[in-house]
């Protein structure tokens, strides 16, 4: 760990440039603002596409694989999926054989929107300056970080 602020008595370990959290808390914010010019020009928000990404690669899902694919909860979703829908995106419906399960599937519109999202990938591979290997070798730590944290929260939620 790095200390480049020689002049406080806090430890390295409270250092906040020492933080991995917040280190990727601030990258995702950046990604964010990168991802925002292009969003804006299809009509969406950042977590509108996370959702449209997931719909569009399964055609139709549950409310509650929608939250495990994206890791929120129905109380987040639920707002997002209403603005979604009122843009006309997506339909909400409530299963035939359980109606304790809402189905999420794309509208012809929403499906039509994939392809003016097709550019998207490619402009941010482009805006983090990584190259083909350095973005697939940092994908695959952060998804080996991911999985990790994700078994270590189940495993406390379990205790």
């Amino acid at each position: 760990m790095q200390n480049t602020n020689k002049n406080t008595n806090t430890t390295p370990e409270l250092l906040l440039e020492n933080q991995l959290c917040f280190t990727i808390y601030a990258c995702s914010r950046e990604f964010t603002k990168l991802y925002q010019p292009h969003l804006d020009k299809i009509g969406l928000t950042y977590s509108q596409y996370l959702v449209m990404l997931v719909l569009w690669e399964k055609k139709q899902c549950t409310v509650k694989e929608l939250g495990e694919a994206l890791f929120l909860d129905s109380g987040t979703l639920t707002p997002l999926l209403k603005r979604l829908q009122a843009a006309g995106w997506i339909l909400r419906e409530r299963s035939l054989q359980d109606e304790r399960k809402v189905l999420i599937s794309l509208t012809e519109k929403g499906a039509a929107l994939q392809s003016e999202a097709a550019c998207i990938p490619a402009k941010m591979a482009e805006g983090t300056m990584l190259s083909s290997d350095e973005f697939v070798d940092l994908l695959g730590q952060f998804k080996g970080l991911l999985g990790r944290i994700h078994e270590a929260n189940i495993s406390a939620s379990k205790k």
